[in-house]
């Protein structure tokens, strides 16, 4: 992998950087040889983050769901006479339930995390991107961009969106050198999935990647510029293609399974 651009190395800013996924990311890139900002909220976590990587990174701790969290980093970020090479768009959050047990807080904590943030971020950042030859975008995004499922409606819309953005402004700057591109997991072993989901997933047959798999897979598709965007686990690629093809099958295929997926995120299955 070339990480380097005439001998210096790449400058990439990685968001939820202390999550669970986050932190194999930035493991992950930093064997990489890539110079890292580190982004969350926690500036002991992120310290002790970046000694386990060597010590050799920056950090922002700082709240990106505030405009002046997001502006915390464009200002850090200014000080690299190169600019950015990538933007990471990683933090993600997460509720499982149906929609009419949640808050107002909880539905707008979503977006704002999910949506809102990356847009901003990459509002943001784009001018200290051009400076730089070959850069790019890599927005996280789910098996649940292209299929909505059942008590995930808000995050599911969240990530559609996602999708959405990233190929608009993919067609956007077509004209670039940057490169804006989707990385969709499925079903990760983090923290951000509480007992419910994981008891579901293992009742519905679902699989479930760890954050190590997960990383080194993103690590093949960091240095594929090339593709556009790429959906991990079977048969989960199968379904989302199955349901942009007929979604009334998965609708049928999902009912099924409803009842299922309701004892469970009321917690009352055991």
């Amino acid at each position: 992998m070339s990480t380097s651009l005439n001998s210096k190395p790449l400058t990439v800013v990685l968001t939820g950087a202390t999550g669970g996924l986050g932190k194999a990311l930035a493991k992950a890139l930093s064997a990489q040889g890539v110079l890292l900002v580190l982004c969350g909220r926690d500036n002991v976590r992120l310290e002790q983050l970046n000694r386990q990587l060597g010590g050799q990174h920056h950090y922002v701790a700082s709240d990106l769901s505030t405009s002046s969290g997001r502006q915390a980093v464009l200002s850090y970020c200014q000080q690299f006479p190169r600019g950015i090479d990538a933007l990471i768009n990683n933090a993600a959050s997460n509720h499982f339930g149906p929609l009419k047990e949640m808050n107002e807080i909880t539905v707008q904590q979503m977006l704002i995390t999910n949506l809102i943030v990356p847009i901003e971020l990459t509002r943001l950042l784009l001018p200290l991107m051009g400076k730089t030859d070959k850069a790019q975008i890599i927005n996280i995004g789910s098996a649940f961009s292209r299929l909505g499922f059942p008590g995930f409606s808000v995050y599911s819309a969240c990530k559609f969106g996602l999708r959405g953005f990233t190929e608009a402004m993919r067609r956007e700057l077509a004209d670039t050198t940057i490169k804006v591109r989707l990385f969709a997991p499925r079903t990760i072993s983090t923290a951000m999935n509480d007992d419910n989901v994981t008891a579901m997933n293992k009742a519905l047959g679902n699989h479930s990647d760890s954050v190590e798999s997960v990383a080194n897979q993103f690590i093949d598709f960091f240095q594929q510029a090339q593709r556009s965007e790429q959906f991990l686990g079977w048969p989960e690629r199968f379904f989302g293609w199955l349901n942009s093809i007929n979604s009334r099958w998965v609708d049928q295929g999902l009912a099924k399974k409803l009842p299922v997926i309701q004892r469970y995120w009321t917690g009352a299955a055991k």
